[in-house]
């Protein structure tokens, strides 16, 4: 079993410290280190609430941690806690850099680039089903950029996110933050797929979504919106570092940033999809701010530095009143 360790800056260790400050929180960490637990079964062995030790695994869960993915037990849904890192390691050491910033752009999933859509197939907006369903044709309709909710039974979609931070600065870090899931006739919490991501035509790893989840109204659903619908996704963040990808905090593979080619004043480029030659053929759903769990759309975070005077503050470029272009579907 591989042995995670994690090094922070002390800038960056107080949520954590914070995290560790509690003698029920570490007995958690101690839990689950020999393998992964839900809430129920953490609650019996500490002899503690439920409802108690919700709260503090959302505590280590804000610290980085700790992760949850909702899977399918006997009874409905359960949440199933991974523990993230094995070390902690606190650099005292200064910080190199003068400045950093973050820039972030957010694309709404309707407003790809390019898109090879399989039957079952789909796009729905806040106030309707957008075309027709299990017509890949739909992905070429104009009001797609309404879209608040997409699933593809297969292929892939890809997204352009326009950078426009200026040459000067170095990119540092990126992240890719999305609610997703895989996507089944109706729903079936368990019905995994294989979803691979690509940055710039680079492939940064695969990640099996668990199935394709319902039973529970997500939170932003419209109320037009089936109960025998999928409702909600799992949010997945993968980061890109100059030492690695990393999915949830977690090393997935050796790809770097260098790797990848984000660059200041260059668009970039983001695929999602499932491999023809993929062991699980569960398709996918992306769910933007109008449906789901989570009031955001697909995010791209730039984290950079300048060695001087930091650049200006970078303008959203996808702005509501300002919506982005796009190519038709390549259906």
């Amino acid at each position: 079993m591989p042995y995670h360790t994690k090094q922070i800056r002390v800038g960056q260790s107080v949520s954590v410290l914070k995290a560790l400050a509690s003698k029920t929180r570490a007995d958690i960490l101690e839990l689950l280190a020999g393998r992964d637990m839900n809430i129920n079964e953490l609650s019996q062995a500490l002899g503690v609430a439920q409802s108690t030790v919700t709260k503090h695994v959302q505590i280590l869960e804000e610290a980085g941690l700790v992760t949850s993915d909702y899977l399918p037990g006997s009874q409905g849904l359960q949440k199933r806690c991974h523990r993230v890192q094995d070390r902690i390691v606190v650099d005292l050491s200064p910080e190199p850099r003068l400045h950093d910033a973050v820039a972030e752009i957010e694309v709404p999933v309707g407003m790809y680039t390019r898109i090879q859509a399989r039957p079952t197939c789909g796009l729905a907006s806040r106030e309707k089903f957008i075309g027709i369903l299990d017509d890949p044709l739909t992905f070429s309709f104009p009001d797609r950029r309404e879209a608040q909710l997409l699933w593809s039974g297969g292929g892939f979609v890809e997204y352009a996110f326009p950078n426009i931070l200026p040459a000067t600065v170095e990119i540092v870090a990126v992240d890719l933050e999305l609610e997703i899931a895989s996507e089944a006739p109706g729903y079936n919490a368990e019905y995994p797929s294989d979803i691979t991501f690509w940055i710039n035509d680079v492939e940064i790893g695969t990640w099996t979504s668990p199935g394709d989840l319902g039973g529970t109204r997500g939170r932003l659903n419209p109320p037009w919106w089936h109960d025998y619908f999928n409702q909600f996704g799992m949010m997945k963040i993968w980061t890109i570092t100059r030492e690695g990808t990393s999915l949830d905090g977690e090393k997935v593979s050796d790809v770097t940033l260098e790797e990848t080619k984000v660059a200041p004043w260059q668009a970039t480029k983001v695929r999602i999809g499932v491999k023809p030659d993929a062991a699980n053929q569960g398709g996918f759903s992306l769910f933007g701010a109008g449906f789901g769990n989570y009031e955001q759309d697909i995010l791209l975070r730039l984290h950079y530095v300048a060695h001087g005077s930091l650049p200006s503050p970078v303008p959203n470029p996808w702005r509501p009143e300002n919506p982005p272009g796009g190519n038709l579907a390549d259906a």
